[in-house]
């Protein structure tokens, strides 16, 4: 087994995001508070505080599990494990399913977790890439010349991060293909769901696409409630038990509160509002980031995202991301996540689901940094 791969990016974000006057690192929107989650309904709240805190069903309540299954067309609650954020779930389904031997193809740019926990099991990490030049259209070509009859598991993130793209269906098809070719398991990532910024539509499952795919949600992202640590795999049943072996060396389990207010969080009215509201930060966010872009539109470009509150900025400059990120966080105390933590340089990730106040003065400190590496004004 080869050197440990540290997962770079998640590192950085935890070791500044903290330290920082402004944090445009993350990719979720500003988070909700507990007592809207509980509707400042004394009922609810009373409920909770009489909750004893005993270890919770370790594979999840079977309430939060029906109503994780409910979002996937054929699921049932034998279909669900939930675990602590989908950071758990990527890593028992990537490590559960390569070793020596094997290899898995990634797409690229993406959430690195799962590249990384492949390399620690040993396993050929292969790639194939998103086109910036086609606004991150996926290269399927690319896909079908790297996978063969050794390849577990095909990776990917739908919206995806950093990019906020949503694939087509033409790719989407053509992914099912090429993963039953060689018999590959397909990895989805799909935490980003629910948070798109042009249609009221929640971006579609792969999960029943194909009977090998594993799909990855949580509750932090497009519903606004990362710090419940709520997330789940979605796959076929003697699939989910292999996963919960894992889990049980990993976490156990998820904690009681958890349970219970993710079961809150997921009764359908409930979710109607959560998405609501992430998507109006979203829609009422982009603007302000898009003014901020017109305004130095010589210096930064971007393809507008599908989903997610997040731009995968391009700047015009040689520097090397890492520098350009570091500069930003040491000069302005503002945090971005730099374009080479998802293999892609001279590129800025910057989240824009935040107070308009915030966000704007973190966009402008963020300017005045990065104008040291080039001509832009």
């Amino acid at each position: 087994m080869g050197e440990f791969q540290p997962f770079v990016m998640e590192h950085s974000m935890g070791k500044w995001e903290v330290e920082v006057e402004y944090n445009l690192s993350e990719s979720g929107v500003h988070p909700v508070a507990l007592r809207s989650l509980l509707d400042d309904d004394p009922e609810r709240i009373n409920h909770l505080l009489d909750t004893e805190l005993n270890y919770p069903q370790v594979n999840g309540t079977p309430g939060l599990r029906e109503r994780i299954a409910a979002l996937y067309e054929g699921a049932d609650a034998e279909n669900v494990l939930v675990t602590v954020g989908a950071a758990e779930a990527n890593f028992i389904a990537a490590s559960s399913l390569v070793g020596p031997g094997d290899n898995c193809v990634v797409m690229v740019p993406n959430y690195m977790q799962i590249w990384g926990v492949a390399k620690n099991c040993g396993a050929e990490v292969r790639t194939f890439s998103l086109k910036a030049d086609e606004g991150w259209a996926v290269d399927t070509e690319q896909l079908r010349d790297n996978v063969d009859a050794n390849t577990r598991f095909i990776a990917v993130c739908n919206p995806n991060n950093p990019t906020g793209r949503v694939m087509t269906e033409a790719e989407i098809e053509a992914l099912v293909s090429i993963a039953d070719a060689v018999g590959a398991w397909i990895i989805a990532d799909e935490v980003y769901a629910g948070s798109e910024r042009t249609t009221d539509t929640a971006t579609a499952s792969l999960y029943g696409r194909y009977d090998k795919v594993i799909a990855i949600g949580s509750l932090s992202k497009a519903y606004g409630l990362p710090g419940l640590r709520v997330g789940w795999a979605v796959a076929p049943a003697d699939m989910l038990e292999n996963f919960w072996y894992r889990h049980d060396y990993a976490a156990i389990t998820t904690t009681m509160l958890a349970n219970q207010l993710g079961e809150v969080a997921l009764a359908p009215e409930k979710r109607k509002q959560l998405l609501a509201r992430t998507r109006e930060y979203i829609r009422s966010g982009y603007p302000v980031f898009e003014a901020w872009l017109e305004k130095h539109s010589n210096f930064y470009s971007v393809t507008p995202p599908d989903a997610a509150a997040i731009a995968f900025v391009r700047y015009e400059a040689e520097a090397d991301s890492l520098a350009v990120a570091d500069a930003i966080r040491e000069l302005q105390s503002v945090l971005i996540v730099p374009g080479d933590h998802f293999h892609v340089p001279q590129h800025l990730r910057i989240s824009f689901g935040l107070p308009h106040d915030y966000l704007n003065t973190g966009l402008t400190r963020l300017h005045e940094a990065v104008i040291g590496f080039g001509s832009g004004t």
